[in-house]
């Protein structure tokens, strides 16, 4: 036989039935209703007790109690574990030196398939619009994983690329992942056709346009550079798997790759492979190994990334 018992609203309330200072009362001989405060909720007794034991409602209400207690307690643990991601997703950021040569804007893109995706942007004062002679290098920065706010990409960008590789003047975009990976579909058509929209807007150099990005992002890189040899003439993937891509699709494109022996997240071994076999080839490719560096402390990576950096515009040559 089950007992219903009326909702207890709130911890206050229940505390005061826990007390006895608020009666509960069967409501009738027949009935497994329980009455608190004048509420009733229930249904009849199935096998017709005539009597109810007294302390059986009080242990229904032992049950709401420990009940809602463990509601009470998950709803914290959820706010709590929210406010941790977003203070985690700021301090990812916290080694970076944010640059200010360049003007940043927030915006958002409408998606092929309708929806939208907010992107950072930072454009040189110097930049002209897309029938200029003057061309200025266009990089693409892919955030890693983490908190995910509106701009993260943006925070990503003005922490760690900008201070990086503030020297090559160049338009960088940084848009916040449509979905949880860069390595998806939708990602995938979103971010190809935000460079389509930002390369006519702007007049940008399509012999340099480098793709880079950290953890979730330096998968993102990979992901990118193998699919899209067309578009893309440099790579800088930072802590990220090659995963199952394709390297022979890279074609003559120029790759460093950035990772640490100490990457307790991303282990160091699928990228010095993916060095090796790129080399042995015959492609492009530069693998700066750092040491002592754990994978959240991204700020260690904008030296290597500068150096990197130029280690690429060797490989295009100068204008």
């Amino acid at each position: 036989m089950a007992f219903a018992v009326g909702v207890v609203d709130s911890e206050d309330e229940l505390a005061v039935v826990m007390s006895r200072k608020q009666p509960v009362e069967q409501s009738g001989p027949d009935s497994t209703d329980v009455k608190i405060s004048g509420r009733a909720r229930g249904k009849a007794c199935a096998d017709s007790h005539r009597t109810l034991g007294a302390d059986r409602p009080n242990q229904e209400i032992m049950n709401h109690s420990l009940a809602l207690s463990v509601t009470i307690a998950i709803m914290r643990l959820i706010a709590m574990t929210a406010a941790l991601l977003s203070i985690s997703a700021a301090g990812l950021f916290a080694g970076g030196q944010e640059s200010t040569g360049s003007r940043v804007s927030h915006e958002v893109f409408a998606m092929p398939d309708g929806g939208e995706m907010t992107y950072g942007i930072s454009v040189p004062d110097d930049a002209q619009a897309a029938d200029s002679e003057h061309r200025v290098p266009l990089i693409l920065a892919l955030h890693p994983g983490g908190g995910r706010t509106a701009y993260y990409g943006s925070s990503f960008m003005r922490g760690i690329v900008e201070p990086a590789l503030n020297d090559w003047n160049a338009i960088i975009i940084a848009p916040d992942a449509p979905t949880r990976s860069w390595a998806t579909d939708i990602s995938e058509t979103a971010v190809v056709a935000l460079i389509e929209q930002v390369t006519g807007q702007y007049a940008v150099d399509r012999n340099r346009i480098l793709v880079t990005g950290f953890s979730l992002g330096g998968r993102g890189t990979w992901f990118f550079a193998t699919r899209h040899a067309d578009l893309f003439t440099g790579a800088i993937p930072m802590a990220g798997s090659p995963a199952q891509d394709s390297l022979d699709a890279l074609g003559s494109m120029p790759v460093h790759i950035v990772h640490s022996h100490d990457d307790e997240v991303v282990p160091f071994g699928p990228a010095a492979e993916a060095a090796a076999q790129l080399k042995e080839g015959g492609h492009p490719v530069s693998l700066t190994e750092l040491s002592g560096v754990g994978h959240f402390n991204m700020g260690a990576y904008i030296e290597p990334l500068r150096r990197a950096g130029d280690w690429m515009v060797e490989q295009w040559g100068e204008d």
